[in-house]
């Protein structure tokens, strides 16, 4: 688990439409190894901003690690929740999957989790982010690291690509787009068991997970812990008392 919540590796912008192709193929019952070849052809004239030209093939096969991380071929820890994702996929009552890719790639890359909640607080703070106060507050947590400017930049602007964030009339800064209404609780529970599973110790409070900055594109319906025992069979609800439970994830051998 260590790896996988220490690694940084958002090397470029994540397009939406990428993860929507690498979805469509896993549900369309390809395997692994045709899944990877598919997006290699796929990717190879794909820009990171959206546009299509000609790109360095080392550039656009980097792109699909974090394809594969998320979709297919996840650590096995987070093989439970894909397939979970999968399962509400394939029975359309999902009509934006943004929320599926957000529920696996966040676990899958931790950081995009991490980048995720200091923009959230700083927006519960005030109305614009610059990037420099988010990289700020990321190299308390990662280090002062030269990468992590860069990385970072790659997810805000895979955010902004995914209609989450807004750019401002300032450059560098950002907004927040028009929350996402969660009314399903299913997909309520994926996007919870994804924060768990970016987290490293797997666990937090209900209080604490329900209003965690990391899910600030998501407005999410109110739940019990109640709730979350009777749907959410790979989460544990501890009691600690009548307003203090603690979710945690089941470990499954």
């Amino acid at each position: 688990m260590a790896k996988r919540h220490d690694k940084v590796g958002i090397k470029q912008v994540i397009r939406l439409e990428w993860m929507e192709k690498t979805l469509d193929m896993l549900l369309a019952g390809m395997n692994p190894t045709t899944v990877r070849s598919e997006l290699k052809e796929y990717l190879a004239d794909k820009k990171q901003s959206g546009g299509s030209g000609q790109r360095g093939e080392k550039t656009y096969v980097m792109a699909i690690g974090p394809l594969a991380n998320a979709w297919f071929s996840p650590d096995a820890a987070l093989i439970p929740l894909r397939d979970a994702a999968l399962e509400i996929a394939r029975s359309n009552k999902v009509k934006n999957r943004l929320l599926l890719h957000w529920a696996m790639i966040s676990p899958a890359y931790p950081f995009w989790f991490n980048v995720a909640r200091q923009i959230g607080r700083l927006l519960n703070l005030q109305e614009q982010v610059t990037h420099q106060q988010i990289v700020g507050r990321l190299k308390e947590q990662y280090g002062d690291r030269e990468t992590i400017s860069r990385y970072t930049r790659y997810v805000i602007r895979s955010f902004v690509a995914w209609g989450v964030l807004k750019d401002s009339e300032f450059k560098g800064s950002y907004e927040k787009a028009n929350p996402i209404i969660v009314r399903d609780i299913d997909l309520a529970m994926l996007l919870l068991e994804g924060a768990l599973q970016a987290i490293p110790e797997g666990k937090s409070t209900m209080g604490l997970l329900m209003n965690t900055p990391a899910l600030f594109p998501f407005q999410l319906p109110v739940m019990t812990g109640d709730l979350v025992a009777q749907r959410a069979p790979r989460i544990e609800v501890v009691r600690y008392g009548p307003d203090d439970e603690l979710l945690k994830l089941i470990e499954h051998k």
